[in-house]
């Protein structure tokens, strides 16, 4: 029997909510607002978080820092930004993030595919150019942490006697996540990191990119592990979980579809998000793509925008899915991001064998949760 799925949960350091597409019930993006939902991942036995990155968001390095001072085993999974930072600072901020976590530190890959968000960076370069860079860049920083003296000189860098006098925790260096579906992407994992992630597209795709990914990196002499980044949405019933997503998106217009879509596509020269675009095309009536996946959340949102909808036993059938695939951590969220981190953890991860950290009330206790009667072996004895 496999193992259980390992489940991560997601920070909204960019806002929350409960609908998509309307300020009704918003949530700024709020250092307490996060502290709740990671103190929350950490008591409800997630394993980790990812912070995101972005104009809009909340620099995930400072909120992970101070996250991290508020949490006990929560590993928070941060974006390492090639173009945007040089490797060598990059390497001594992982060092110090590493040691204050006690090695609760992991790198998300993310070399970008907005070019007008890039161009507000300073970064010009073209698609696959970037992918040169990011192999640069990856190349200097695992050596600093490895502990070698760097000399190196490339197309987009130069370092001479590089070096990182303050080791990190975790060795040679924290663990590296990466999400490209291009072929540049692919083999940038299978070169230089150690988790490839996917956006949730149907199982058979998911199979098909991890095998092409997983086949790269065997040609390297090296091994992959895969993830994937889903929304969840997660009832009692099938009717409630299906309620629940028409109702996250039933303040979204026609016209702020038809914006956001143009935007993405546009934009962005991600293949990723042009596959995500192309699940549903912008069509309210093409959003189921897959039992149980629904692509809702793509209308109005960038990047992950499918989400698995049913009940526990439902959701859990589709994960093994993904798992046969070669799938062996999910990232999840769900809005609003703390209450949905209490649902899924009550619903789902008993159905999917994870264990819970959370104490439950003992069988004797007498009160509107167990119904329990105090002193009943005192009673019945008597």
């Amino acid at each position: 029997m496999a193992d259980p799925i390992r489940f991560f949960w997601f920070i909204p350091t960019h806002g929350d909510g409960s609908y998509l597409g309307s300020a009704q019930g918003e949530r700024q993006p709020d250092f307490r607002y996060f502290k709740q939902i990671a103190q929350a991942a950490d008591n409800l036995g997630y394993e980790g978080v990812l912070l995101p990155t972005g104009q809009n968001c909340e620099e995930s390095w400072i909120t992970a820092t101070g996250l991290a001072t508020a949490t006990e085993r929560l590993k928070f999974l941060v974006a390492l930004r090639p173009g945007v930072t040089l490797p060598s600072f990059a390497a001594r901020q992982t060092a110090a993030l590493d040691r204050l976590s006690n090695g609760r530190l992991l790198l998300n890959v993310v070399v970008g595919g907005n070019p007008v968000e890039l161009a507000g960076d300073g970064v010009f370069l073209a698609h696959d150019e970037r992918y040169v860079q990011a192999a640069e860049f990856l190349t200097i920083w695992r050596g600093l942490l490895s502990g070698e003296t760097i000399d190196f000189e490339g197309k987009h860098y130069r370092i001479e006697a590089g070096r990182l006098d303050q080791p990190p925790v975790q060795r040679p260096y924290p663990p590296l996540f990466l999400g490209g579906t291009s072929e540049a992407g692919q083999d940038l994992a299978a070169e230089q990191c150690d988790t490839y992630l996917t956006w949730g597209e149907p199982p058979l795709a998911v199979a098909a990119k991890v095998a092409s990914a997983r086949k790269r990196a065997e040609a390297r002499g090296r091994k992959l592990r895969f993830g994937i980044r889903l929304h969840f949405i997660v009832r009692e019933t099938e009717a409630e979980a299906w309620a629940a997503a028409e109702r996250l998106i039933s303040k979204v217009s026609d016209e702020q579809i038809e914006a956001a879509q143009a935007r993405f596509l546009k934009q962005m020269d991600s293949e990723g998000q042009r596959r995500m675009s192309e699940l549903h095309g912008g069509k309210r009536d093409k959003l189921l793509v897959g039992p149980n996946l629904w692509a809702g959340v793509g209308l109005v949102r960038n990047g992950a925008g499918t989400a698995l909808v049913g009940t526990p036993d439902q959701v859990a059938e589709r994960l093994r899915e993904y798992q046969d695939a070669g799938i062996e951590l999910v990232i999840g969220s769900g809005y609003p991001h703390l209450e949905e981190a209490y649902r899924v953890a009550e619903l789902l991860f008993p159905a999917l064998g994870i264990d819970s950290t959370r104490r439950t009330l003992g069988a004797n206790i007498a009160n509107e949760f167990t119904v329990g009667h105090h002193g009943r072996a005192q009673i019945a004895a008597g």
